[in-house]
């Protein structure tokens, strides 16, 4: 694998621009590094005004962990809510990936997939893990109910 190619797999930017740090718990003490926690997130919809996503996952701590060398663990959890007015101003995909988080140095990502069910009207945001190889099957789903006065254009 070339150099070039490495720095482009870890310099990719999550979709979701802005994220913040709600908080973390502790989960196991490490003498040295950080220790293992869990970090709660928030993201902003940035296609749709109005919708937060709360996403909690495993970090890795110790040494490797600190220095970003750890493989966190492929488990997250995901809920989406109604903050404030919902806007949709331009039309989006029946499904696209809204967010996506490195979560080990090569190769495995925490992925964020929002799906409309345009018959309930209805915001279905998906969490998982993959990986180059072998993905995970753990997920978590959650779902925010739109509004029938407030139009969804699907994308073609």
């Amino acid at each position: 694998m070339t150099g070039a190619l490495v720095c482009a797999l870890l310099a990719t930017p999550s979709v979701w621009a802005k994220n913040d740090t709600i908080g973390t718990v502790d989960t196991a003490f490490k003498l040295l590094g950080r220790d293992h926690d869990i970090i709660v997130e928030a993201y902003d919809d940035p296609a749709v005004q109005g919708v937060t996503c709360y996403v909690s996952r495993a970090r890795t701590g110790g040494i490797k962990g600190s220095l970003g060398l750890a493989e966190d663990r492929a488990e997250a959890s995901i809920s989406c809510h109604q903050v404030g007015p919902i806007q949709i101003t331009q039309a989006i995909p029946r499904q696209e990936q809204v967010f996506s988080e490195r979560i080990s140095l090569l190769f495995k990502r925490l992925r964020v997939v929002r799906m409309v069910d345009i018959e309930r009207h209805t915001l279905v945001y998906l969490t998982y893990s993959d990986k180059l190889i072998d993905g995970s099957p753990q997920n978590s789903v959650t779902a925010v109910p739109i509004g029938r006065e407030t139009p969804i254009q699907l994308k073609d």
